[in-house]
C-alpha cells in the first residue's frame, strides 16, 4: 500500500490545534487497536504518525458523492480526523465504542469524523475486524448510510475541496 508523504504537507491545516492529540506512538497504536478489536488501516496511521488528528486543510475538505446525503446534493464534509489519545475535551477513536451506542451507529464501525448530525467511520462489517475496511457516510438526520471509498486510501485520494462545490 502506497505511503502518503505526497499528501500530508497539504492534508493538516496545522494553523489549528483543535483536535490533535499528542504524537502517536506504536504503543497508543497497539492499545487503541485492542480496545477498539480492531486493525487500523496503515494509511490511516500514516498521516496520525505526521500528526495525531486534527482540523483538514481547506484543499482537502469535502468527498464528493454519487447521490444526495442530508449534507448536500453532491458532497459531504470532512473538516477533521480523530486521533488516538484521551485529551481533555476531545473527541478521539477511542471514543468509538460510546459514539456508536450513543448515536445507534453499526457496531462494527470506528468513528473518525462526524458531530452528531452525521459522522464518517471505518466500516468493518463486510471485511470483518482486522481486514481493510470501507469508508461510510453514516447520517443521523435521516438515517441513512453511504460508502464512500472501499478502502482509507481511496478516501485520502477523492478528498477535494468544498469550495469546488460552492458554485454548483
Amino acid at each position: 500500500m502506497a505511503h502518503f508523504e505526497d499528501l500530508q504537507p497539504s492534508f493538516w491545516d496545522t494553523s489549528s490545534d483543535y483536535g490533535v492529540q499528542p504524537p502517536l506512538t506504536d504503543r497508543a497504536v497497539a492499545e487503541a487497536e485492542q480496545l477498539l478489536n480492531i486493525t487500523l488501516p496503515d494509511s490511516l496511521l500514516d498521516l496520525l504518525r505526521a500528526q495525531n488528528g486534527g482540523r483538514v486543510s481547506d484543499s482537502r475538505n469535502a468527498f464528493p458523492v454519487s447521490r444526495p446525503t442530508s449534507w448536500s446534493p453532491d458532497h459531504v464534509p470532512f473538516d477533521s480526523v480523530m486521533g488516538i489519545g484521551r485529551r481533555q475535551r476531545m473527541l478521539s477513536m477511542l471514543d468509538s465504542p460510546y459514539l456508536v451506542e450513543e448515536w445507534g451507529l453499526p457496531a462494527a464501525v470506528v468513528v473518525i469524523s462526524g458531530d452528531g448530525h452525521y459522522w464518517i467511520g471505518l466500516d468493518y462489517r463486510s471485511c470483518g475486524r482486522h481486514g481493510e475496511p470501507s469508508v461510510a457516510w453514516l447520517d443521523a438526520e435521516d438515517n441513512s448510510e453511504l460508502t464512500l471509498a472501499p478502502n482509507f486510501h481511496f478516501f485520502i485520494k477523492g478528498l477535494t475541496s468544498a469550495r469546488e462545490f460552492e458554485n454548483e
